[in-house]
């Protein structure tokens, strides 16, 4: 997935006040300290016969005569803007067509994107555009653009514009103001204390009284009978641990659907805690599907309709009528909801649907640790024996008062993060990056469309940066990606190519990256999101996926591929299920493609563990390395936000098959997700940031104690780097050694 651009921050190296930095910021003084961005600027009192006014004050501005989308009025705030300083942006816009219409007024214009932008040029010379806010925009009235603004590195110039419609419309800026950023306070954490964990909240789940509580969503009809399964799903099995059976075999059978959204429904608004995580889980089928054309596959969802806002709890591809699984999760945020409804919906219209044991329970996370806790225990860790011996070679017994000190230094588990450019420049950062990660992605700055945006103009400087940093902090890199499937991630003078130039111009890109990169990536994503796009094999014919890994591993033999997608783990997309990853796999396989490492990225809301666990298990029958590549996860409250990344690392770190995790960011700004931070923008950590610190000082084993009567000192530690003090009567010996990965004890001699 792509990093957005909208700059960020850190601790200001000034002090800043709660004025605005921009000056004439209503135009009170005319165009005093305005400029126009390659076009010109002119002052109003009003335009069209007055049919628009000022949104506030006298005047406002038009940046008239643009001739391109970056055109636009700005204000040089070079003297004025504070390095890792967060500011908040407020511009208040409107189109307005230049061009002559009836009655003396003017043409309409569609609406379309007006973005506020920093154009910086660095003390280096390099030039940057960094985001600050956007919005859609109409001629119709005045709109506030809103946005942050973070400037990590020390600037000969910077000016702040409006910019965004096409040629030939002028952009109306009424107002600007740009002031440094109040703190919010933060969140408390909620209130769990009445919530009764594992306690389903679906009203007569398993049909013994009938309908009631039940309700047709539309005009189709439900009934009830058996024939159902008389076991939980097996991922509700792992949550509740239930004993008995809990299921009586009785379904609810829905005909007469006349569209997809029909069928059985429940309120549950009062039932809800806010900010509890609820496990959704269900068995679903569907019935005759002549109406549809003789068994084509069907989509079967679990929804919830929250006022407005409707949240996918689940959904699976039923291919044939047998029962399947359906797991998900739900959570309410911000405000107690007036009206939640669940429904299953999805199946064509005509096709029968039915649903069994429909449960929608909170998930006690604690106790889910503790059990994670267990497993990290046997995958994690190992047996250590530290043999105490004389110069003799005779064991040093613990009559001989022989004191041991073991402090793990490091762990060997690949705990990485996403890194941009921009991001180098700023110290505070890059502490942080490098005191806590042992393995870096770029955000982009290795995508095709970064490093040869227009045909021709081959740039690595912002790799071979990020490299160089990496490099000097001893950090393995993953090469993020060669290509994108997926269409709108390709650069519009690539899709303009003919079918021989394409294949030229993707041998020329993966020959000119694996070259001159040679051994410096340990992996590689070789085309991104192939579930979800097909650009490539739709222009090159379906065996260019498995080419593209073949050329890799010939140019970089050492580098280990991988394919990369995302929602496989949170089984909520149908075109990313996990048996559709581990059939294109086997495919790719099939076609000699040298798949080394199965990515699955990690952008997951409301993470439940058993969900994901389940997600894991299955694709680890392939016999393939599983990384999470692209961790976030995004809740405004801070506590949420920490126990939902506590569940993705718990879950990715207990699991034999996950070789490493990848967070997608970590900084305030410098995220793909809003509120999915661990730092903000002007480097506090976070209380997700601090659950992220606390599991690496638990991941990190120190032992002491004392050699027993047979000169033995034993431990179990986690995996990695250690360092052991041996203290005696006569002195003390220190060592380092490697706990490495392997079910036999390591054994250690120490002579002292």
């Amino acid at each position: 997935m792509a990093i957005g651009g909208d700059a960020g921050l850190v601790v200001g190296d000034g002090a800043a006040g709660d004025d605005n930095i921009i000056l004439n910021p209503e135009f009170d003084d005319g165009l005093d300290n305005w400029a126009g961005n390659g076009c010109k600027i002119e002052l109003h009192d009003s335009l069209d016969d007055g049919k628009v006014l000022p949104a506030n004050g006298k005047y406002f501005v038009a940046a008239t005569g643009r001739t391109d989308t970056w055109n636009g009025v700005q204000q040089d705030v070079t003297a004025r803007l504070q390095r890792k300083l967060l500011y908040e942006a407020t511009a208040t816009v409107r189109l307005h067509s230049s061009a002559a219409g009836g009655g003396g007024g003017a043409a309409a214009v569609a609406p379309c994107e007006v973005r506020a932008t920093l154009g910086v040029q660095t003390a280096d010379g390099r030039q940057q555009y960094l985001g600050v806010g956007k919005s859609q925009v109409s001629d119709k009235e005045w709109v506030q653009l809103q946005g942050k603004i973070l400037l990590n590195s020390t600037v000969a110039k910077a000016s702040i514009y409006i910019e965004g419609p096409t040629a030939g419309v002028d952009v109306l800026l009424d107002s600007l103001v740009v002031k440094h950023a109040q703190k919010a306070p933060p969140a408390p954490a909620p209130d769990f204390e009445n919530l009764v964990y594992g306690v389903n909240i679906i009203q007569n789940c398993n049909l013994d009284d009938g309908l009631n509580g039940w309700f047709p969503l539309g005009p189709c009809t439900l009934s009830v009978h058996d024939g159902g399964p008389r076991v939980l799903p097996p991922m509700a099995q792992e949550s509740l641990a239930l004993d008995d059976e809990p299921l009586n075999g009785k379904h609810i059978h829905v005909t007469n659907r006349t569209q997809t959204w029909m069928g059985p429904a429940q309120i549950i608004t009062d039932k809800l805690t806010l900010y509890a995580t609820y496990q959704v889980s269900a068995w679903v089928r569907v019935g005759s599907q002549q109406a549809s054309g003789g068994g084509a596959p069907q989509t079967i969802n679990i929804a919830f309709a929250v006022d407005s806002q409707w949240i996918n709890g689940g959904q699976v591809l039923a291919r044939d009528e047998r029962w399947y699984e359906v797991g998900g999760a739900l959570r309410v945020e911000a405000k107690p909801a007036s009206r939640v409804m669940v429904y299953v919906q999805g199946p064509d219209a005509g096709v029968d649907l039915m649903v069994a044991g429909l449960q929608v329970f909170p998930v006690d996370r604690k106790a889910r640790v503790k059990h994670l806790k267990r497993l990290t225990d046997m995958v994690r860790k190992r047996d250590v024996v530290l043999k105490v011996t004389g110069a003799d070679g005779a064991a040093v017994k613990e009559a001989d008062g022989v004191e041991v000190r073991v402090r793990q230094v490091s762990n060997s588990f690949p705990l990485g993060a996403c890194i941009m450019r921009t991001n180098m420049d700023n110290e505070d950062f890059v502490d942080f990056f490098t005191k806590n990660f042992n393995w870096a992605v770029f955000g982009n700055e290795l995508k095709w469309y970064w490093t040869e945006p227009q045909r021709g103009q081959v740039n690595y400087a912002d790799a071979d940066d990020l490299l160089r940093l990496c490099s000097d902090h001893g950090m393995c890199v993953r090469g993020h990606c060669i290509f994108w499937e997926v269409d709108n991630a390709v650069q519009q003078w690539v899709k303009m190519l003919s079918t021989d130039d394409l294949s030229a111009a993707v041998s020329s890109r993966i020959n000119g990256l694996l070259t001159r990169y040679k051994g410096k990536f340990k992996h590689y994503d070789v085309n991104n999101e192939m579930l979800h796009g097909s650009f490539y094999q739709d222009k090159l014919g379906k065996d260019i996926c498995a080419t593209m890994f073949k050329t890799a591993s010939q140019l970089d033999p050492d580098a280990l591929l991988f394919v990369n997608d995302y929602n496989v783990e949170s089984m909520c997309d149908i075109r990313a299920t996990p048996e559709a990853y581990i059939q294109q796999i086997i495919g790719l396989q099939e076609q000699g493609a040298p798949v080394g490492g199965v990515g699955l990225q990690g952008h997951v809301s409301n993470p439940v563990g058993p969900v994901i666990r389940s997600v894991l298990d299955r694709l680890a029958v392939l016999g393939l390395p599983i990384w999470f590549t692209e961790v976030d996860v995004s809740s405004a409250n801070d506590h949420v936000r920490a126990d939902d990344l506590e569940v993705m690392l718990r879950e990715a770190y207990a699991h034999p098959a996950v070789e490493g995790v990848m967070l997608w960011g970590f900084w305030e700004l410098f995220m793909s997700r809003d509120d999915a931070h661990l730092v903000d923008a002007e480097g506090q950590v976070n209380e997700a940031g601090r659950r992220l610190l606390q599991l690496k000082r638990e991941w990190l084993t120190h032992s002491h104690g004392h050699a027993d009567e047979n000169g033995e000192y034993k431990f179990r530690g986690h995996h990695g780097e250690y360092h052991v003090d041996v203290t005696t009567p006569t002195g003390k010996v220190s060592q380092t050694f490697t706990v490495d990965k392997d079910d036999a004890p390591l054994v250690l001699n120490i002579k002292v």
